[in-house]
């Protein structure tokens, strides 16, 4: 009851300051972008630190998640005062001297619930938009990324009064005390499952959500390639972050033409990027926790391991590991991997492909190599995802303009750039009418009128 009050206060406490409407000044929205420009860019070397004592990530993969937050800041200050301005809508003939403007208004108290893979750009994007929208937010981090969850929650006192912008750390317990308030809008990164939860919660007060969730995103690779660099991109997209990441490649689908050269080249890739034995590599990250470990280690024992296939409990790694002769049967087959194992499934013709990508639930993204503008465009045409990139993996998530976001069940809502500065927006209709006419077409009585 404590934790609720408290949680209830802030949320009280937010919507007041909500009331005073200086959430809406463009002049307010800049300074606080700014302000949180500055505070990420000072705590550079703690929030690495602390990715590295979460996920053992590597430094660079730690600077890449920062540079994309103050990536998003920088395209939403350039942008800022064109989204905000009043769109001008033409009128029909009936509405003479009359005006008619939609207006982007913010919605008031959000929830931002951010994920463990990610955890500064994954919260932190997010909270750009609802800044940039003039919402007021809380924030409530990954517990299993409890390092980085102090961070967060550190950065953001030092940076916000709590009545704008407030952390609350804690487990599930805390979690579900924080779905039982009313929100305004709630945005959740995270599982499938998890995603019900959130969902069923915030259909208690009517409360609209975003959220962005996984799944198997498909790697295709035509024959009519570049096999070096397709195999470069397809191993840093999927063994970044140990592979935990929602947008990886979770397995291929290879024409056979091509595919004992592909293997080679991906073996010969993984070797440079981590040498002979990535457990001592510092470009390589760890499993989140035992239980990730667990699941994952399961995993592996489908199909035959032509990569990798080493574990280690004490220390959370499982090696870069490809899997070949793998079936839609298989385990491995059956759920999101969110970890660095990457199955290999064949296929002769393209359709073939596509007809098995389609059998699956949509996924996040979708990634297909090839030379060939016909088949890009075959693809892109007979296919259905959030997201997709073509001849590169997860580089489509680095462009603000961007939209992200899932499809089906991967999820729904759009953020990054003007996409995100929508989500956290609802459109205001205005009608303004003159006084120095008045039609009287409309009025009462209406018999004559009527077999007019």
């Amino acid at each position: 009851m404590i934790i609720q009050n408290k949680i209830s206060s802030f949320v009280d406490k937010q919507r007041l300051f909500f009331q005073t409407n200086q959430t809406k000044n463009i002049g307010f929205r800049i300074d606080k972008l700014t302000a949180l420009e500055q505070s990420i860019e000072e705590h550079k070397d703690v929030i690495i630190q602390a990715l590295k004592a979460d996920l053992h990530k590597p430094g660079f993969e730690g600077y890449f998640e920062i540079m994309g937050v103050l990536g998003e800041i920088k395209h939403t200050l350039q942008n800022l005062k064109t989204w905000m301005k009043p769109q001008k809508i033409a009128t029909p003939f009936h509405q003479f001297l009359s005006s008619a403007r939609v207006y982007s208004e913010p919605l008031g108290v959000v929830l931002i619930i951010g994920p463990w893979n990610y955890p500064i750009n994954l919260m932190f994007t997010p909270l750009v938009s609802a800044i940039a929208s003039g919402n007021c937010a809380i924030l409530k981090p990954s517990e299993l990324a409890s390092h980085t969850s102090s961070v967060i929650a550190d950065i953001m006192q030092k940076t916000f009064d709590s009545s704008f912008i407030t952390v609350i750390e804690g487990g599930v317990e805390t979690s579900k005390e924080i779905l039982s308030e009313k929100f305004d809008h709630i945005f959740f990164t995270g599982g499938t499952e998890v995603g019900k939860i959130v969902m069923s919660a915030a259909a208690q007060h009517l409360t609209p959500v975003t959220l962005e969730l996984g799944g198997k995103s498909p790697c295709i690779v035509d024959n009519d390639i570049h096999l070096e660099y397709t195999a470069k991109r397809i191993v840093w997209g999927k063994f970044s972050n140990a592979g935990q990441t929602c947008t990886a490649p979770d397995y291929l689908l290879v024409n056979r033409q091509i595919k004992k050269e592909l293997l080679d080249q991906i073996k010969n890739q993984i070797q440079n990027f981590y040498g002979d034995q990535p457990a001592n590599s510092h470009s390589y990250a760890r499993i989140i926790n035992n239980r990730h470990f667990y699941r994952l280690s399961e995993l592996l024992k489908a199909g035959e391991i032509i990569v990798g296939g080493d574990t280690d409990l004490e220390n959370l790694y499982i090696a870069p590991t490809v899997i070949d002769q793998v079936s839609w049967q298989d385990k491995v087959m059956q759920e999101e991997i969110f970890g660095p194992i990457l199955p290999v499934l064949e296929y002769t013709h393209l359709s073939e492909a596509i007809d098995l990508v389609n059998q699956q639930p949509k996924p996040l993204a979708l990634y297909f190599f090839s030379k060939n503008k016909q088949n890009q465009e075959w693809v892109l045409q007979s296919t259905a995802s959030g997201g997709v990139c073509i001849n590169d993996t997860l580089m489509h998530l680095t462009v603000p303009a961007l939209p992200f976001g899932g499809v089906g069940a991967s999820g729904f809502g759009r953020y990054h750039g003007k996409s995100g500065f929508d989500t956290f927006s609802y459109q205001r209709a205005v009608l303004n009418k003159s006084f120095l006419l008045d039609l009287k077409w409309r009025y009462p009585p209406y018999q004559t009128k009527s077999k007019k």
